[in-house]
């Protein structure tokens, strides 16, 4: 009996400490932040607007019909708020935001233009120190004027324009860059970072009533009257030196960066005709792979790339026979000189419009030459800018889909 009643004051003993779930917050106290912008005031404050999810607009639970929220009404919550530092503009905001601001749901983060050119570290130093920002699951990416604008929009196709942004980032049309990412670039030395750009582009009609845009061309009242759709798109890629904006890549040079960057894993090129130059044939990219190897002999270094590309001939407008070997062959050449020229544009643009490696290469020097590297990677860009890169593109083309020719009247 003694032993009995001593085993249960240690069990009571040891149960009473625990305190259960005295930090936990129900889903009603919350305010799910789905995506966040910084921009910077013209004084030097903080501005920060974040995309809070609706809680009626998700819970479908009047049918299919009705899943995500009431036709002509908004899914999300758009707010902003002014501080000194992001901290301190979270602060004010609880003022307007009476549940708990939750962040571990966040899908995005987008930069504004402007904080971007004065330094993105005092943008975002919060999100790397606050315990609910999972730095694994949310984008970066660089608005092309206010990140307030691209979080005002919505999406036609998706319930929030966090998750269509989202969804665009993935398909890797751009460089993907997540937050853990971005702070691996900042903190290494011989890479500089690249950040997806993002606009609002004119797309069409809103499909529903009320529905009103958000477009930063639009001037005042009629900004609520317009019937033109502006849908977040990906523009191009943000070059940064260090922390700073310096520039921009269009869509041609983004591929070249992928491909320089081992990130090409799908997507299409179009290339010349080899017999009839002016038609066009298209090239579905099933596996891409890049490898860079450096090479250094006391004073000079240089860069030998190979990229190579297997993939399918999925379109023709000209008239080839393509069970010829020599008219296949000549696709796969000018498919490796498309990838060629398209990475020669980006090396050029970072080399002399912005002085920086972008690339990586500073990085496959490291891993190579550990020895060297000290010497060189306080200055790396201005070796990187004097570097000489030999590119060249390997193609293999497999499969033709079900005809080998373009189908004829004839």
């Amino acid at each position: 009996m003694i032993k009995k009643t001593i085993c249960l004051l240690v069990i009571i003993s040891l149960i009473f400490p625990l305190g259960g779930c005295w930090s936990r917050r129900e889903l009603n106290e919350l305010a799910i932040v789905l995506a966040a912008g910084v921009d910077s005031t013209p004084e030097g404050n903080i501005v920060l607007t974040v995309q809070i999810a609706r809680p009626n607009a998700f819970g479908g639970s009047q049918g299919s019909q009705q899943t995500g929220g009431k036709v002509g009404q908004n899914n999300v919550w758009v707010v902003s708020q002014e501080g000194e530092t992001v901290q301190d503009a979270t602060r004010y905001l609880e003022s307007k935001v009476f549940r708990h601001i939750y962040w571990s749901h966040a899908v995005i983060l987008v930069l504004g233009e402007q904080i971007s050119k004065e330094g993105i570290r005092k943008a975002i130093n919060f999100f790397s120190r606050s315990p609910d920002v999972r730095d694994q699951t949310i984008w970066v990416m660089v608005a092309r004027g206010q990140a307030r604008d691209i979080l005002n929009s919505h999406s036609q196709l998706e319930t929030t324009s966090a998750q269509s942004i989202g969804s665009i980032i993935q398909k890797g049309v751009g460089p993907p860059v997540m937050y853990k990412d971005l702070s691996m670039m900042l903190a290494s030395k011989g890479v500089n970072p690249v950040l997806p750009r993002i606009e609002l582009t004119l797309s069409g009609i809103p499909q529903g009533p009320e529905l009103y845009e958000n477009i930063p061309e639009a001037q005042n009242d009629q900004q609520q009257s317009t019937t033109t759709h502006a849908e977040v798109t990906l523009t191009g890629t943000a070059v940064f030196n260090d922390d700073r904006l310096v520039g921009w890549l269009d869509y041609h040079e983004t591929r070249g960066l992928l491909w320089l960057k081992n990130q090409i894993t799908r997507g299409e090129i179009t290339v010349p005709s080899p017999t009839e130059p002016d038609k066009k044939i298209s090239i579905d990219i099933t596996r891409g792979n890049t490898q860079v190897e450096p090479f250094y002999d006391g004073q000079n270094i240089w860069f030998d790339v190979l990229m190579g590309l297997n993939g399918a001939l999925l379109e023709q407008q000209s008239k080839e026979e393509l069970t010829d070997p020599q008219i296949f062959a000549a696709i796969e050449k000018n498919t490796a000189l498309s990838m060629e020229a398209n990475a020669r544009s980006a090396i050029e643009k970072a080399k002399y419009d912005y002085g920086v490696d972008i690339f990586g290469f500073g990085e496959a020097f490291h891993r190579k030459y550990k020895d060297a590297w000290p010497a060189l990677e306080d200055k790396w860009d201005e070796a990187f800018i004097g570097a000489d890169i030999n590119i060249k593109g390997e193609v293999t083309i497999r499969r033709t889909g079900l005809i080998t020719n373009r189908m004829s009247s004839k």
